[in-house]
């Protein structure tokens, strides 16, 4: 009897593991780096995103990329917000390669970002090799009573709403030029 309630919790384990939120791209792979036509040295294209196991209850998604290594990965100071996506359907399974916001799926808005601008803005450290995390929370409500939301608004009316998360984490470092006017 005890041998098969512990196969039972291994055969639990694995339907679990296979139902698990995950978030990838076909671009990079986890800690792997970001190929430079989605970044602002490249043409700032939409990097190809797909999800699976989105939980039972979820009414919408949010993504929020950003980069926790600015200025410098050896002495960060504060994480600078890429891009700010929410209510996006929970029957979407991703977002395509694209050079503008038509790749999201339909009903999808954007919020905004450390410029200021509500589309996404890739990665362009100023020094070093810098993390970009690719934040997707599932939600058990919808927000599209927001208008163009902050990073920081967009988690305040998250709170208490997260089903799940998933992170996927590109990497990218410029060629010896530093940027103008972003992270």
């Amino acid at each position: 009897m005890r041998s098969l309630m512990s196969l039972s919790l291994v055969v639990l384990a694995l339907v679990a593991d296979a139902n698990a939120f995950e978030i990838s791209s076909s671009a990079f792979s986890d800690g792997g780096a970001i190929p430079r036509e989605f970044t602002c040295d490249g043409g700032d294209k939409i990097p190809p995103l797909a999800w699976s196991g989105v939980p039972e209850g979820t009414r919408s998604l949010v993504l929020i990329v950003e980069d926790p290594d600015v200025p410098d990965p050896a002495k960060p100071v504060r994480s600078w917000i890429h891009w700010v996506v929410f209510e996006i359907p929970p029957g979407a399974n991703g977002i395509a390669q694209a050079g503008t916001p038509s790749a999201l799926p339909s009903g999808t808005k954007e919020g905004l970002n450390d410029w200021k601008r509500g589309r996404y803005g890739g990665p362009c450290p100023p020094i070093g090799r810098h993390r970009y995390f690719h934040k997707l929370y599932a939600l058990d409500v919808s927000l599209a009573h927001l208008a163009q939301p902050t990073k920081a608004e967009l988690e305040e009316a998250m709170k208490g709403h997260v089903l799940a998360s998933a992170t996927l984490i590109g990497t990218y470092e410029r060629s010896k030029t530093k940027s103008a006017d972003g992270e």
